[in-house]
């Protein structure tokens, strides 16, 4: 790559920055439609934020530094089911689930494997884990600490976002109202001490996977950014104070011009409301950034390697929605986690795009087209109707009509709804999906070689979990334990340091949760007839 970007298009006529009639908004201008930055992808690309974890701490970590190496330039972690529910590897309910959808995390010694030899400094990198993100917080900043890199330094997001979880992917531990605690101290320790830190990332991708429709995904995701937003309010932070680190993250659907309207309807309704509703003076805490990742539901076990052209699609509308940062799904993960090669070919899908296409040359370059006007209008205008709809439970409140809604099972009706609509129009032949609902041929290919994730991998993680059980100090252990406890049951105190005590003293991500759960206790969703 040259230090100098080419941005002249093939004629060799260099192309401005932005198109459109100076008198109407550009990108950078409030409310953002067009893009949160004037030049968009000419000043900086997106974040090429590849997803990965499995089995152990050591065997993701060398899938980060593959990655790193063939031009990553941030990190997602993916953590295993036992380690999102809030168990440790060696729980009964954990058998056999050990490091299979993601890295097994037990203890902090682990999250020091995760990202040995990478510096925390210089590279940022997402968590995606939400009931136990405090915990995995915490391990994040002690195992950066001991290597000299200090909380303030660390940059990157953590997912953080509960209420998403009762609507769609159901990995909660403790009722709604004190995870929402748990998010507020969060947010609160974040804005203190971990400046270049994003405490929540406020997730629709989850949702949209969950079966939503688009402006669903829309509405439901800054429905629940604007309840987090009025409890750290209610936690007594002005709103300049936190919510210019706040970050969303979105589906990248196949619906192409649909995607892109979506993005930019969640800019301006992002900015309309934090302005005009919450007071924002600070134009940070007025621009929507977001991470995307293109659609897993999407993706077909049927001729695999059709998905490479789903994914570049979607990632392509991802980038021209202006996204600021991205993941590209890899063409087997219909049938199991990504291989190296098939995770290389993912990140070399949006090197492409970025460094082939010239589409980064022009900021917003579908502004102005009649149809994708219409559509973020459109997108706009079905939004607010469910934000009334929420709001209206609530007495006005987001956060109280958001939670009622989970708690009466609203926001999980609609979405099974919207799920069971898209079922029938692909059954009955109103919906095409290639190679599962029509053109068969090569459905009988052989298949794509898989990663396998071995047996002897739980076993490597159960050793040492019992090793640094049988290490630590069991009355410090107890003493933080305890701690957790006293501190669950005072809603004035934050939980972050005592959490980052217990940490310290190789107190284990199940042992801190069922701790908290002595004083919140544990979560069942009634089900929705």
């Amino acid at each position: 790559m040259t230090s100098e970007p080419d941005f002249s298009t093939y004629s060799g006529t260099e192309v401005d920055p932005v198109y459109g009639p100076a008198t109407e908004e550009r990108p950078g201008d409030w409310p953002y439609t067009r893009g949160v930055y004037p030049e968009m992808y000419r000043s900086r690309l997106w974040t090429m934020r590849m997803f990965a974890g499995f089995g152990t701490a050591l065997d993701t970590n060398r899938r980060f530094k593959e990655l790193l190496a063939a031009g990553s330039d941030g990190l997602s972690s993916a953590f295993d089911l036992p380690t999102l529910m809030g168990r440790d590897s060696d729980d009964p309910l954990a058998i056999g689930e050990v490091g299979k959808c993601g890295v097994a995390v037990d203890t902090v010694r682990d999250v020091e494997d995760l990202y040995r030899d990478i510096d925390l400094s210089s590279v940022t990198t997402s968590m995606t884990i939400n009931s136990p993100a405090p915990v995995l917080l915490a391990m994040l900043v002690t195992a950066a600490e001991r290597t000299g890199v200090q909380r303030s330094e660390l940059g990157g997001t953590l997912q953080n976002d509960i209420l998403k979880e009762y609507q769609a992917q159901k990995e909660y531990v403790f009722p709604p109202r004190p995870s929402m605690r748990l998010v507020s101290d969060v947010i609160r320790f974040c804005a203190a001490e971990m400046p270049r830190w994003h405490p929540v990332s406020i997730s629709g991708y989850h949702i949209r996977e969950a079966g939503s429709t688009a402006a669903q995904e829309l509405a439901f995701t800054l429905g629940n950014g604007f309840a987090y937003v009025e409890a750290a309010l209610d936690a007594g932070l002005s709103i300049d104070e936190f919510a210019p680190r706040l970050s969303f993250f979105f589906n990248a659907h196949i619906d192409f011009f649909e995607e892109i309207a979506k993005y930019r309807a969640a800019r301006r309704i992002w900015a309309l409301r934090m302005r005009d509703h919450y007071g924002a003076k600070n134009e940070r805490s007025m621009q929507m950034r977001f991470h995307t990742q293109t659609a897993g539901v999407s993706l077909t076990a049927q001729q695999p390697e059709l998905n490479m052209v789903r994914t570049a699609i979607e990632a392509l509308a991802g980038v021209l929605g202006g996204t600021q940062s991205l993941h590209t799904n890899s063409f087997d993960e219909a049938l199991a986690l990504p291989t190296d090669k098939a995770a290389r070919l993912a990140l070399r899908t949006q090197q492409v795009i970025a460094h082939e296409t010239r589409v980064t040359n022009v900021a917003d370059p579908l502004g102005g087209s009649w149809y994708v006007e219409a559509l973020t209008d459109e997108m706009e205008r079905q939004a607010n109707e469910i934000f009334e709809v929420v709001a209206a439970f609530g007495s006005g409140s987001m956060l109280e009509g958001t939670l009622v809604g989970v708690e009466q099972g609203w926001f999980q009706g609609e979405i099974a709804q919207a799920a069971y609509d898209v079922e029938r129009k692909l059954n009955d032949g109103r919906r095409v999906m290639v190679g599962a609902t029509a053109f068969f041929e090569g459905n009988d290919d052989e298949p794509p070689e898989i990663l396998q994730i071995s047996k002897e991998s739980e076993e490597v993680q159960l050793k040492r979990l019992a090793e640094v059980k049988a290490e630590r100090d069991s009355e410090t252990v107890d003493r933080c334990l305890e701690r957790l406890r006293t501190d669950a049951s005072d809603a004035t105190v934050n939980l972050m340091p005592a959490i980052l005590e217990a940490v310290r003293a190789d107190v284990t991500v199940g042992e801190t949760m069922s701790a908290l759960a002595d004083t919140f206790g544990r979560y069942r969703e009634v089900p929705v007839l």
